[in-house]
């Protein structure tokens, strides 16, 4: 009688957590994204973990800022096979063109996998002058040739994202009790994580069920058809041909 009483609890039990999970809306870890707090990581010990497929890594702040772990982080994260993307932290002391220059000076298009981040952190809330946000996403969005995706906090969100005009930005909410009530392609649900090849804590990432890699990737460059290659150098010999004469 026992052991069937057990039984029977321990099938309630499976069947309570299955019910819980699918009421969860699936979601599951993939990323994480780092700074020069996080010091120096084996990158070869954070892919052999198999818990990381990608990675958000600090380039800049404002307009003077930058990161020194930077550079070697996205150059030894690529080279042990992660995706690697980079964030700039939003400053409400310097003009949008000061930050994109800080920006743009440390993160080189072809280095990036990932589309870039504008982190706008919750302290800005009720004081964030849209204008400066504005052009600095559109100096962004020039430059990289994508959206920028734009991480923030649900109270910044609601403030100032919540509205059609951003509408085709990604989101990437950083929330650490409870399921994010916003939309979001990525939720930073975690500070406190750990992974092999980083001593200390280190921020997790994971997807909302509707996105995947895919819609954060950086576009590949168009390659140009026979026709565009056949008229261009037809362009050229005609130039090249009234010059000489």
């Amino acid at each position: 009688m026992k052991s069937s009483s057990n039984n029977r609890w321990h099938k309630t039990l499976v069947v309570a957590l299955a019910l819980l999970l699918l009421s969860f809306p699936a979601v599951w870890a993939q990323g994480i994204d780092v700074s020069k707090y996080q010091g120096k990581i084996n990158w070869t010990k954070v892919v052999k973990s198999k818990k990381v497929k990608f990675v958000y890594i600090r380039a800049t702040e404002g307009a003077t800022i930058r990161d020194g772990y930077y550079k070697t982080n996205v150059k030894a994260a690529r080279k042990a096979g992660l995706l690697v993307g980079s964030y700039h932290v939003y400053s409400s002391k310097t003009t949008a063109y000061q930050q994109f220059a800080n920006f743009k000076s440390m993160v080189s298009k072809k280095n990036q996998d990932l589309i870039p981040v504008l982190d706008i952190e919750g302290h800005h809330s009720g004081r964030l002058y849209m204008g400066r946000v504005d052009k600095l996403l559109e100096l962004m969005e020039k430059e990289y040739g994508v959206k920028p995706m734009i991480y923030t906090s649900e109270k910044v969100y609601r403030e100032h994202f919540a509205t059609r005009k951003y509408s085709k930005y990604h989101i990437f909410v950083a929330k650490y009790e409870g399921y994010p009530e916003i939309r979001f392609t990525l939720w930073q649900h975690s500070r406190t994580g750990r992974v092999r090849g980083i001593a200390g804590d280190v921020d997790l990432d994971k997807f909302h069920t509707k996105h995947s890699l895919s819609d954060i990737r950086m576009p590949r460059p168009r390659k140009k058809n026979a026709t565009t290659q056949a008229a261009a150098s037809l362009t050229t010999a005609v130039e090249t041909d009234s010059t000489e004469q």
